[in-house]
């Protein structure tokens, strides 16, 4: 017995066309009135670039932004290594402990950032107190890498599933040891899900707001931050602009990641056919 699915009628359609407008609505206005030549929020007066130029003379800005950067990249890094060395050894456990190891490890995905950033805050807090250190980069940093592991895990270990263990164990009786069969073996077959991981790292630690705003103290911030700390006072042209390369640079990384895994998942058709 076979069932079909339908294809959405009018009012669907209808129904998400609108739900994608009030979404992104917003997000277009935002973007259309960075270029406006006033400061008003409400009436277009013109086209300019003034306000993006201004903000590369801003130096909290500018500094908030290096900041961005340098978490995102190592934070990146460091997770993307620890993840990649964490979804290899769940994968050579046994069910048994795999299988609720994993549920761990998921946990910080499906958890709400604020008691994500509220529970590092009061770890940090603690810890303090003990090692004798305050909130700021150095936390900061290590939140990030903490969050964005789980999410390398998780690129990583559909990778290994598909991964032919008889290749290691050919390798290895070719006369190759555990860790020349590592690089020359493992690496290579799940290099797509470590690059995979490695940019969603890099996208979540850039656009984070809640568990940066608990774990950098007082004497750091990051671009969201600052954003949030400039609309407390009022909106100007220049959080529009900022807020607009933002968006732009995160939605880039977005259709970096989901063009590589389309073109991944092609491959994989491709191979399926051929045998």
């Amino acid at each position: 017995m076979s069932t079909s699915i339908k294809r959405p009628g009018f009012f669907g359609r209808s129904y998400t066309a609108l739900i994608l407008f009030f979404l992104y609505a917003p997000i277009f206005i935002l973007i259309i009135f960075s270029f406006n030549s006033t400061r008003s929020r409400t009436v277009w007066s013109g086209f300019t670039f003034d306000w993006y130029r201004s903000l590369f003379f801003d130096s909290s800005i500018m500094n908030a932004f290096y900041t961005t950067l340098i978490i995102a990249f190592i934070s990146a890094i460091v997770a993307t290594i620890a993840g990649t060395f964490a979804s290899i050894g769940f994968y050579n456990m046994k069910s048994r402990w795999r299988t609720p190891l994993m549920h761990i490890n998921n946990i910080p995905m499906m958890n709400a950032d604020i008691a994500t950033g509220v529970s590092l805050s009061l770890l940090f807090l603690s810890l303090g107190t003990v090692l004798r250190f305050n909130l700021g980069f150095g936390t900061l940093l290590l939140a990030h890498i903490i969050f964005n592991i789980p999410y390398v895990v998780l690129s990583i270990m559909p990778k290994l599933r598909q991964l032919d263990s008889n290749l290691v164990d050919a390798a290895c009786d070719l006369g190759c040891t555990w860790i020349k069969a590592f690089w020359k073996v493992i690496v290579p077959e799940i290099m797509p899900g470590i690059i995979n991981g490695l940019i969603i790292a890099f996208t979540l630690s850039i656009d984070d707001f809640v568990i940066s705003y608990f774990t950098a103290g007082g004497n750091v911030m990051t671009l969201p931050m600052q954003i949030f700390a400039m609309t407390r006072r009022r909106i100007s042209p220049e959080i529009n602009a900022l807020s607009t390369i933002l968006f732009l640079t995160v939605l880039a990384l977005l259709i970096v990641i989901n063009v590589r895994e389309v073109r991944q998942e092609d491959k994989q058709k491709k191979l399926k056919n051929r045998h």
